[in-house]
């Protein structure tokens, strides 16, 4: 009886001898399969926040927009005047202007808070299309033009992407309208 316990404790330890080793191969397998999901999981991340920063973007410029569309119509008459550069005339609750240069003052901080809302030099076209009697209404279209950091991923080189939000309205240059 002694001779076959042995003989079948001989052959458990030459099986255990065969697969040492297999246990830590299995778990660097493992290792490695964990380490690819989580940098595919850290892309994917990266992916999300450049896309919900051109979604502020585009969320700030629409917003920016329809505040001089505002502007405008509670300044209808001298429209034209939002389609110049602004000027700082310090218009306040102190200060009376004119209504033009309550216009160039609404531009002057319309563009300023614009540019610190967008990346890198934001620029803006407005055009203002007067009425054609019998009309009272102006056509006005604004656009706004921004740059983006665009990492190229064949070259692996960062470039900007141009970025433009055009937004129209028609606004009542005389009331009754």
């Amino acid at each position: 009886m002694s001779i076959k316990l042995l003989t079948i404790k001989n052959m458990q330890n030459s099986h255990i001898n065969k697969s040492k080793g297999f246990t830590l191969l299995e778990a660097l397998i493992g290792f490695l399969i964990l380490s690819i999901g989580m940098l595919g999981i850290a892309s994917l991340q990266a992916v999300s926040l450049k896309a919900g920063k051109t979604s502020v973007y585009g969320s700030v410029a629409m917003m920016k927009v329809e505040e001089l569309f505002e502007s405008m119509r509670a300044n209808p008459t001298v429209l034209s005047t939002y389609a110049s550069a602004g000027v700082n005339n310090a218009c306040t609750g102190t200060k009376n202007c004119t209504e033009t240069e309550l216009a160039q003052d609404d531009v002057y901080w319309w563009e300023k808070n614009l540019k610190a809302g967008l990346p890198g030099a934001a620029t803006t076209v407005v055009t203002v299309t007067p009425a054609v009697a019998p009309s009272k209404m102006a056509t006005v279209k604004i656009d706004i033009t921004w740059s983006e950091r665009n990492k190229d991923t064949s070259t692996g080189a960062d470039t900007s992407v141009s970025k433009t939000y055009t937004s129209t309205a028609n606004i009542c240059t005389e009331i009754p309208c």
